[in-house]
């Protein structure tokens, strides 16, 4: 496992960059340019990551390729074509978007997410953005959401098998998938269970953790990871089975004091798993 996690720049050059990562401890890191940086700009932030042996993680793309409005569609998808084009010559581990919504938003829940024409819709956008870039570096990958295919490792496998392109990869996030008191509450199971279907399509992983909530109905949030119920000691195992190189990437937090809370507990879990393993062998 390497872990990094979201880093906020007032100010950005490859060299600032490389030393926040390394000052906080990571051992991977998030793409922190676009599409529109220059060539020479990509090439600086690529050799500078790869003189420290600092792989990047991810490029990311977040924007509503199935969305209802057909030109903000088309933008969305030409914006992923050029994010995982970017992927491709800065050597990143992935190039990762959600799936999208029928929902304006583009994250929000829809009648329509769970229809076979929304399914076909992801399928076909999915080939068109790789056949575009035809990558050799990197893959593209669909962050899971809880309320849109993938929503689950088997609508993910369906979704692997209908696109049909060897450059599809798994963005995994349980936390995502954690969508009933069932998950929940047995999460390590549920966590083995991804990565025994997913685990050799798996390219990154996000870092979060999630919280039930006593009012009604039933309430998730996610919190910071160490806040909430997921089992890190299986979540951290099952990466490592696939790829000690693995990216577990912390997100969606809001201060560095926060990202450094939810790495000191991750890193601390990780070290009790290997003691214990020591111990047992």
């Amino acid at each position: 496992m390497r872990l990094t996690g979201v880093i906020h720049f007032d100010e950005l050059t490859p060299e600032i960059w490389v030393r926040a990562n390394l000052d906080r401890g990571y051992q991977a890191a998030i793409c922190p340019i676009d599409a529109t940086a220059p060539d020479d700009v990509v090439r600086a932030y690529r050799d500078a990551a790869a003189a420290v042996n600092l792989p990047i993680a991810e490029v990311g793309v977040w924007r509503n390729t199935i969305g209802p409005d057909p030109v903000a569609r088309e933008a969305a998808i030409t914006y992923s074509i050029k994010q995982l084009d970017l992927a491709d010559h800065v050597g990143a581990r992935c190039c990762v978007n959600g799936p999208g919504s029928r929902h304006a938003d583009g994250y929000g829940p829809h009648p329509d997410n769970l229809s076979t024409e929304t399914f076909d819709m992801i399928v076909e956008t999915t080939r068109r953005i790789i056949d575009a870039v035809k990558p050799t570096r990197t893959y593209f990958t669909l962050e899971a959401m809880p309320w849109i295919a993938p929503h689950s490792p088997e609508s993910y496998l369906d979704l692997i098998a209908a696109i049909d392109r060897p450059r599809l990869g798994v963005h995994l996030d349980p936390v995502n998938m954690i969508n009933s008191v069932e998950r929940y509450y047995n999460n390590a199971a549920f966590i083995r269970h991804c990565f025994a279907l997913l685990g050799p399509h798996i390219r990154s992983c996000h870092a979060k953790d999630v919280l039930i909530r006593t009012p009604l109905t039933l309430h998730l949030d996610e919190c910071r990871p160490g806040l909430g119920v997921i089992d890190w000691a299986t979540y951290i195992r099952e990466i490592d089975k696939v790829d000690v190189d693995m990216p577990l990437v912390i997100e969606h937090l809001s201060t560095d004091e926060e990202y450094r809370a939810a790495a000191d507990h991750i890193r601390a879990m990780g070290l009790i798993m290997d003691n214990s393993l020591s111990t047992i062998n």
